[in-house]
């Protein structure tokens, strides 16, 4: 087929170049986001400024070893006092979300991801009671991946301005 007709039918499938286009750029980022692991929230939160995200972020990573007594989802006193201190200083504005990162290998009484809801839970159940409004909580996820021997789990605290999502 030469002439009008094939000029007419080669403009009219343009878009599917632009497509596969698309296609190969929204994988190529998903793989990228995918390997940069741990990373994944500061990778996400720079894409977002590029584009006028107004997400911004301020993140506190405490190590569960720190807030927790041995094997257990019970703060001890020095993870009470911690906690109380993020609460004092968070403010009343904005969201806070609590996410938990590794496992804990030590864990005897409860296997990894019990151990890391629990710790979640118990650390939402401190911030409220020391003055954080239940609605500002937001628990996003349990990340049971070990970036590597020893590192043990951690839990990240994040705030939220009022109306970022």
């Amino acid at each position: 087929m030469t002439g009008p007709a094939a000029t007419a039918a080669a403009r009219r499938n343009r878009w599917a170049i632009s497509f596969a286009d698309l296609l190969l750029l929204l994988l190529g980022f998903f793989v990228l986001l995918q390997a940069s692991g741990g990373k994944r929230d500061a990778m996400l939160a720079q894409v977002s400024a590029q584009f006028g995200g107004k997400a911004v972020r301020r993140g506190i990573e405490l190590r569960a070893a720190d807030l927790f007594l041995p094997d257990e989802a019970l703060l001890s006193p020095r993870g009470r006092a911690r906690l109380a201190q993020i609460a004092h200083d968070s403010g009343s504005q904005g969201s806070i979300e609590l996410s938990s990162d590794g496992i804990d290998s030590s864990a005897r009484r409860f296997d990894g991801w019990d151990l890391a809801a629990a710790r979640l839970g118990a650390v939402a159940r401190a911030l409220r009671a020391n003055g954080v409004a239940q609605h500002r909580l937001v628990i996003r996820g349990l990340d049971q991946a070990q970036d590597g021997p020893g590192r043990g789990q951690t839990i990240r605290i994040a705030t939220r301005p009022s109306g970022a999502r």
